[in-house]
């Protein structure tokens, strides 16, 4: 068994592996590599294990997030739900391991977060407060559909009755989504990702990623998710709808719509991104009959450190959140780029 950092000509056996893998997610995928470095300029370190043959079984990508604000740590992976060591032998899940805390340690990180779906075999300490909420497809979204408690249908076929339609594209609909993701950012006080990160992603996965956008008859975008596809699950890691146009629901039709290409693409799970069981978010994708998927970001923590919160629920942010709700869109899309990109 050899470990050692991923070269470019490793990139289609990297890809073999992770589409063969049972254990592969999405986020393993190597164009994400190249979207990230592209999209936000960190360092990455992707690990991979090797066989007597050159036969990869296992790998481990690693993101350095170094900023004087938050920082220096690293994150596997940063921005999405999932990443973390993919191994089938735990011997080799140990070696990924010991080879990717060496290399937090030579750049001096705090810590280093692993986000898995599964509770690996290590002693690291785990954090499970968050679940993935999944929802299985059946092949005819009419059956889905039929599926539904008659409330639930009600509430998707009210935007209808308003002339509010739902409609899925790509680049064309790139603006749309921005318009609506970033006035939602705002609003949530959150900084705002860039929107070449989301014309990055598209770009790596041409086949791969959709936006579907939700619009008044008037052509008034007032929802919108980005979806990716991976082997047999899409997700909608990032989806927001207009405050102000919220008595006429416009988010569920747009889960409805994501909800339906992904039945007619084939998928035979949707995967709604992660949430704290018993929060608002949580029970929204609970009415739509997703069951929770249990994550484990495991850590390894340099000196004995405590385990990170860079998160909107740490207390020493609030000042900073309720300042940024007050800010103009336009001034989050300005500055909140240079912020994100150091938020995991």
């Amino acid at each position: 068994m050899t470990v050692r950092l991923y070269m470019p000509e490793d990139r289609d056996r990297w890809d073999n592996f992770v589409f063969r893998a049972r254990d592969a997610n999405c986020y393993h995928q190597i164009g994400w590599k190249e979207v990230i470095e592209k999209s936000f300029g960190h360092s990455t370190y992707y690990l991979l294990s090797e066989d007597s043959s050159r036969t990869i079984d296992g790998i481990l990508p690693l993101v350095q997030l170094k900023s004087l604000l938050f920082g220096n740590f690293m994150v596997s992976l940063p921005y999405f739900n999932y990443g973390g060591v993919c191994a089938e032998k735990i011997e080799i899940r140990e070696q990924l391991l010991n080879r990717a805390i060496q290399i937090a340690r030579d750049k001096g990180a705090k810590h280093l977060e692993m986000r898995h779906t599964l509770h690996i075999d290590c002693r690291l300490p785990v954090r499970t407060t968050k679940v993935a909420m999944r929802l299985s497809l059946p092949e005819d979204p009419n059956d889905l559909w039929e599926s539904f408690p008659s409330k639930l249908r009600t509430q998707v076929q009210r935007p209808e009755k308003e002339g509010i339609s739902a409609r899925v594209g790509r680049e064309t609909e790139l603006d749309n989504f921005y318009y609506v993701f970033s006035s939602n950012m705002r609003d949530l006080g959150t900084p705002v990702y860039s929107k070449d990160f989301f014309r990055n992603i598209l770009c790596a996965f041409p086949s791969s990623t959709w936006i579907c956008t939700v619009c008044s008859k008037d052509n008034q975008p007032l929802a919108s998710g980005f979806l990716v596809g991976f082997k047999g699950n899409m997700e909608i890691p990032w989806a927001s709808s207009l405050r102000n146009y919220n008595r006429y629901s416009p988010n569920m039709l747009l889960y409805w719509s994501a909800l339906k290409l992904a039945s007619e693409k084939g998928y035979n799970i949707f995967d709604f991104g992660r949430s704290t069981p018993g929060e608002g978010t949580y029970k929204f994708k609970e009415q739509w009959g997703a069951k929770p998927l249990q994550l484990c970001w495991h850590y390894w923590l340099n000196n004995g450190s405590d385990l990170p919160e860079l998160n909107v629920k740490n207390p020493k942010y609030r000042v900073a959140i309720n300042i940024w709700k007050r800010l103009p869109v336009s001034i989050t899309k300005l500055i909140g780029p240079s912020l994100v990109r150091n938020i995991p």
